[in-house]
């Protein structure tokens, strides 16, 4: 499926900047929003940097994009949706990584003590240093 006709299954309107997001987030990684919005301009020319915000608020609560926020970090959106994966987060320069779960299905992670919620997500972040950090 395209990535239109993702926008338009979501609800969303199709728009050049929108497609452009979520090319740059599929091409990018963990990218914070600046780094979108280069990408973006580089894409499609300009773009303001509140419509980039917009759009991937809207995507975000689509479930196109995954917003991540490492503590002490912006805001970083992936293109990796769905799977609840984890992330590995550099300490000293930031690198983000994906991590698959360690432990069966969504949430992979049982709580101690549910609190008489229904736990179907977990986020979890790990953090050290990278290997690039590491030498």
């Amino acid at each position: 499926m395209g990535d239109d006709d993702l926008l338009r299954k979501a609800g969303l309107r199709v728009t050049a900047a929108r497609l452009a997001i979520m090319r740059t987030v599929r091409d990018g990684g963990h990218l914070d929003v600046d780094d979108v919005h280069r990408g973006v301009r580089r894409r499609v020319g300009q773009v303001s940097l509140q419509a980039v915000y917009d759009s991937l608020h809207a995507l975000h609560r689509a479930g196109l994009v995954r917003k991540i926020e490492p503590m002490g970090s912006p805001a970083r959106y992936e293109a990796r949706v769905g799977d609840n994966h984890h992330h590995l987060v550099c300490r000293r320069c930031g690198t983000v990584t994906d991590v698959d779960c360690t432990v069966g299905v969504a949430p992979c992670l049982e709580p101690v003590d549910h609190a008489g919620y229904v736990v179907d997500e977990a986020d979890i972040t790990f953090w050290g240093v990278c290997p690039s950090c590491q030498r």
